[in-house]
């Protein structure tokens, strides 16, 4: 009866992670609407302080202007993920403390949204300047990435699938993920450059600074020392390279095991599905570069860079061996998981 009524608990906080996901995806998309509207500094200029950030224009709501409307709606946003992520933290303290994982991972789900959310105001009060929209953005794929794992975890055991146990493939998923926050945070970075340039040099940005060649730059390939904005763009796209070499690496160890052990073939799912999001997303960023920043596509390069994050996360994170009746610490593979022979 008591394990019942754990599982119980555990499928209410995974449809209430669900919820949280999908605010905090939708926040971050949001955030990519702020940023092509020309409406991060909506409520201020930078250095306004108190009256710039949390206040909008020196008040609680905003005046009917529209990049402060806005600006505004990101912020309501951001606070709506920040009380479900609070709701989140005190359900799994109250009704699942034995689960400390999930204890401890709602804890720091709530520091992570803190710690964005004053990350959002040093942004406005430095004029959005590109190393804090950069990090901005990090930290809310970060706190994604948390949410879905935690995900992951809050699934009652016999629910779960059997669990690959193949340390490829656990590898190839996780140089898959750190290379594309890689690629996420210099795109955030290439973001925080809008406007800048020279007077001989008069690009709007290091979105143009290669002009509108993809996937050659200036008529070469890699050329760096061709300057700052260059050099940030080219940064990008070396992420993006590395990054795609390692999904595709990935892909094919996930191919390999799933023709091996057909019972995990349902795990390979979100494997398969991550080199066609990638190259979409490759397609959307030169068609960027090609058309010349269109807003609307802008927004769907971030949208589907974020989707393309939680399906690398995912897939990483259906490799964790953790039973979700786990007590206190992860239990080894093969505890209460099937878990198949490592390659």
């Amino acid at each position: 009866m008591a394990a019942a009524r754990g599982d119980g608990e555990l499928r209410r906080l995974r449809r209430f992670l669900t919820i949280t996901v999908v605010a905090t995806f939708a926040l971050i998309v949001v955030g990519g609407v702020v940023r092509i509207t020309d409406s991060g500094l909506g409520c201020g200029p930078g250095g306004s302080g108190l009256k710039g950030w949390p206040l909008c224009g020196g008040r609680i709501l905003p005046f009917l202007q529209e990049n402060a409307v806005i600006e505004f709606s990101h912020r309501a946003a951001a606070t709506i993920v920040v009380v479900l992520i609070a709701a989140l933290a005190l359900q799994a303290f109250r009704r699942l403390r034995d689960h400390s994982w999930l204890v401890r991972g709602s804890v720091a789900a709530g520091i992570l949204v803190l710690a964005q959310a004053v990350l959002g105001g040093l942004t406005v009060e430095h004029g959005l300047h590109s190393a804090f929209v950069a990090a901005h953005l990090g930290l809310a794929m970060l706190l994604l990435g948390l949410l879905i794992a935690l995900h992951r975890i809050a699934r009652p055991a016999e629910s779960s699938p059997p669990v690959d146990g193949s340390r490829a493939l656990r590898a190839a998923a996780t140089v898959s993920m750190v290379l594309l926050f890689g690629t996420i945070v210099a795109g955030g970075y290439v973001a925080g450059t809008e406007g800048e340039g020279t007077p001989n040099q008069p690009i709007l940005g290091a979105h143009l600074a290669c002009g509108e060649q993809f996937p050659a730059c200036l008529n070469r390939f890699m050329p760096f020392s061709y300057g700052r904005l260059v050099d940030i763009q080219l940064t990008h796209r070396l992420f993006m390279y590395l990054t795609a070499i390692a999904v595709l690496a990935m892909t094919a160890v996930a191919l390999w095991r799933r023709a091996r052990e057909p019972a995990l073939r349902e795990r390979f799912l979100p494997f398969l599905l991550a080199p066609a999001l990638l190259a979409l997303q490759i397609l959307l960023g030169a068609l960027n570069v090609w058309l010349g920043k269109h807003p609307g596509l802008i927004v769907a390069h971030l949208t589907l860079a974020t989707l393309l994050w939680a399906t690398v996360v995912y897939a990483a994170s259906s490799m964790l061996a953790v039973p979700a009746h786990a007590r206190g610490s992860l239990e080894g593979p093969g505890a209460t998981e099937t878990q198949a022979a490592p390659a």
